[in-house]
């Protein structure tokens, strides 16, 4: 069975919000069956034909507990996309939200909802629902693309998270080796103990033993009362050691005992200590140079290397790239910021920078557009000098407007002069779209662009401005800027 003979059901109390929610799933394509939640069993499909059940229902957490346990008997492995208040969910504990693929808000936005749709046909290829609780979604959302290297990761993913393996990850710096760990975790049976992760790098090397191992009072000048370290706070839980290959001598002998023995002890203490804890590191350097030179033991990196995951920079992730600015775009929305659009003359730019600094420089790229034009559309000419990789672009032009509608005669009036009636017949609806995108256009460009200042000189709220720019495509054109 294909994705696409998949179907949706809804589940409700025959409220208007399960209905606006199975109008937006129509319009996109999706097949959805509405039922109410008092007789859903009766009428559901089979479940080997649902795609994912949508939970859209106001009632009290011991309900909503009683239905999520209804589905996990109807199937185990099923995506589940969930419409409730945060305080429905304060009494559910999280193994029992463990089908539930994302939470979604009302109104639900366009991008949101196909997010969750794509994480819910991940699920359904997978034959597992993704194991997400309050803590993960945000890292397990971070994952995204389609490209074949990053669906290799997903895989090794899956095939290594149900293990005790030791993980190596690798890849350069800013390329999300973190939230592979995340994920890794967060797919594990560990997922309810903590994780825990450790800058090996960014501790120096005189206080990175009592940071990992904690020390007793007294143990060294400033010792003042006793302290857990990193590995008594994972236990039962994960510990990741993020640039292992910057780790002193002394201390990769050390870790080298507890992964070998499991027992370590506080610095200045007797007790031995027994670490229940699955290690996962992580470097940007080639440790294989790194222990012919001499600067990493050979025992650790074969004890550690034990499943190794390469994480692929930005710039062999083509694919991902529109994916990757819509996640990070729609992260800003869900903090209550400004977010940004992109041409697709500035997506291909952006797709033919090298990305040195891969993930991370793309999101604070993202991040600085959006403060610069928030809720703007942004075009070659307004992305950084050493972004705009335009040869052989093609200029933007926007559509030509009626010739009878007046432009303005100065900077400080938009138009002064009535539009003449047309000799011709002519479709006023048409006619007046037009006049309107042009009176938008003159407004954003005497405001340079700043669609609150915009806004206010035409009377109008800045949510309904931002709307009408995406209706009429309105953005900044390349010739304004000189380029």
């Amino acid at each position: 069975m294909t994705n696409t003979d998949f179907s949706i059901l809804a589940i409700g109390e025959s409220n208007a919000n399960c209905a606006e929610l199975s109008i937006l799933l129509d319009f996109i394509g999706e097949k959805v069956y509405q039922v109410d939640i008092s007789n859903w069993r009766d009428s559901a499909p089979e479940s080997k034909t649902l795609l994912a059940i949508l939970i859209c229902i106001k009632s009290d957490s011991k309900q909503l507990l009683n239905l999520l346990k209804e589905i996990k008997d109807y199937e185990e492995f099923i995506p589940v996309l969930l419409v409730a208040d945060k305080q429905q969910l304060t009494d559910i504990k999280p193994a029992n939200l463990s089908q539930v693929v994302a939470q979604l808000e009302l109104p639900c936005k366009y991008n949101q909802l196909l997010t969750a749709l794509h994480q819910c046909h991940i699920c359904r290829n997978q034959k597992k629902p993704s194991l997400l609780t309050r803590s993960s979604t945000k890292s397990f959302r971070s994952l995204v693309g389609q490209s074949a290297s990053i669906t290799a990761v997903r895989q090794l993913i899956e095939q290594v998270s149900a293990t005790e393996a030791n993980v190596l990850i690798l890849g350069e710096s800013g390329t999300g080796k973190e939230v592979v760990a995340r994920n890794l975790h967060f797919s594990s049976h560990r997922r309810e103990k903590a994780f825990v992760p450790v800058n090996c790098g960014a501790i120096p090397a005189e206080l990175l033993e009592s940071e990992l191992f904690g020390h007793e009072k007294g143990a060294f000048t400033g010792a003042i009362s006793s302290r857990q370290g990193r590995f008594e706070l994972a236990q039962g839980g994960t510990i990741f050691l993020d640039e292992i290959g910057d780790m002193p001598l002394n201390m990769q002998v050390k870790l080298l005992r507890i992964i070998q023995e499991r027992t370590f002890e506080r610095v200045g203490g007797t007790k031995t200590l027994h670490a229940d804890v699955r290690i996962i590191a992580a470097t940007h350097r080639n440790l294989d140079e790194a222990v012919k030179s001499g600067d990493f033991r050979e025992d650790l990196y074969y004890r550690l290397n034990v499943f190794p995951i390469e994480v692929p920079p930005l710039r062999d992730r083509e694919d991902d790239l529109g994916l990757l600015i819509n996640e990070l775009s729609t992260r800003l929305e869900h903090e209550g910021r400004d977010s940004v659009r992109f041409t697709a003359n500035a997506l291909i730019a952006l797709s033919r920078h090298a990305w040195p600094g891969n993930v991370r420089e793309l999101a604070n790229l993202v991040e600085r557009l959006a403060i610069l034009y928030p809720y703007g559309v942004v075009d070659v000419a307004e992305l950084p000098a050493k972004y705009r990789h335009d040869e052989d672009l093609e200029s933007a032009t926007a559509p030509a407007l009626l010739a009878s509608i007046p432009t303005a005669s100065n900077d400080d009036d938009l138009a002064l002069a009535p539009p003449a009636l047309p000799s011709e017949n002519v479709d006023l609806k048409e006619y007046l779209a037009d006049l309107e995108k042009s009176f938008i256009e003159q407004s954003l460009k005497k405001c340079d662009w700043v669609v609150a200042r915009a806004a206010e000189a035409l009377g109008m709220r800045r949510t309904t401005l931002v709307e009408k720019m995406k209706k009429y495509q309105l953005q900044k054109e390349i010739a304004a800027s000189g380029n």
